[in-house]
């Protein structure tokens, strides 16, 4: 089954205590489609610059990442620039330049429309809105968001979120969307403004699920899945893309979706968005095998008892 992504491409230069960058290729919608390209066939709507080359575009042709649904604008592509201390969960932004994505309005191509899952990764509430009701014969939708819209486009993201099945966000933001600071309560108010799961991510250590009651099966119960220990973080950058790339993508692959596929779906979250550190950028994601990915997952299989 296919996947759509609603995202950004962006060049980013990034520091951190491994090294430093400059002009790498980024976003969430590559992290995304790299992480979620293992798994089924990725088809990506996205805007870029004069100054994305062939060459950037063929590291997603390579993984077989349909790119029909890139824009190309006169200017530049989105870039941005970051820098992690000894603290790796928090980048600290040096510059942001939205450059043509700041006017980017997501265009779905004919081809796309006939896709089963559609993720909206982290962009202006009402575009993923337009998005979702120009694909409304997907059968589940994954969403992301963040504090910028949280706290900056409220009412636009309450209409949103009545439109998604699983939205994906960190602790910090499940809190501040709901005003609530016990996360298992907070989960459950931002269950009832529309989504059938949430995903919380906590960084190196792990991510739960909770279900709405009813959804995906019975069960009343969350569930957490942990992360693997790393000998090396180089660049967290694009870790929950890459995460949310692996859940949807194996989301998409099964052809029932019921609670255990998706307990399921987290572990291979956790094992793209472990590969995605390894390195700057999204080298480590370009160069995978599944059987690199079976053998992490394998690894969290044992960790956990998984069945």
């Amino acid at each position: 089954m296919s996947i759509v992504v609603v995202g950004s491409v962006a060049f980013d230069d990034v520091t951190s205590p491994s090294g430093s960058v400059k002009g790498i290729l980024g976003g969430a919608a590559t992290y995304f489609s790299l992480a979620a390209s293992y798994f089924t066939q990725v088809r990506m709507v996205a805007v870029v610059g004069d100054d994305f080359s062939a060459e950037h575009e063929n590291i997603l042709k390579k993984r077989g990442v349909d790119t029909r649904g890139i824009e190309r604008a006169e200017g530049k592509t989105f870039r941005w620039g970051g820098s992690y201390a000894e603290n790796l969960n928090e980048a600290k932004t040096n510059f942001t330049d939205l450059n043509v994505f700041e006017k980017f309005h997501p265009q779905i191509p004919k081809e796309y429309e006939d896709s089963e899952f559609l993720f909206l990764a982290n962009i202006q509430p009402t575009l993923q809105a337009n998005v979702r009701h120009k694909m409304n014969g997907v059968k589940l939708t994954g969403c992301d968001t963040m504090n910028y819209w949280i706290n900056g486009a409220r009412s636009e993201l309450l209409e949103t979120l009545k439109l998604v099945n699983v939205l994906l966000i960190n602790d910090t933001e499940t809190k501040m969307l709901a005003g609530e600071k016990n996360l298992p309560r907070a989960a459950q108010k931002v269950l009832a403004m529309g989504p059938q799961a949430l995903v919380i991510k906590h960084g190196e250590y792990g991510a739960t699920i909770f279900f709405r009651e009813g959804a995906f099966g019975l069960g009343r119960h969350p569930f957490r899945a942990p992360t693997l220990p790393l000998d090396e973080v180089k660049d967290p950058t694009g870790a929950g893309d890459s995460f949310a790339g692996g859940f949807m993508g194996y989301l998409a692959s099964q052809e029932e979706l019921n609670r255990e596929v998706l307990k399921r779906a987290l572990f291979y979250g956790g094992v793209m968005g472990s590969f995605a550190v390894e390195s700057f950028g999204t080298e480590r994601l370009q160069g995978l095998t599944r059987e690199h990915i079976d053998e992490r997952f394998e690894i969290f299989r044992e960790l956990t008892h998984l069945e």
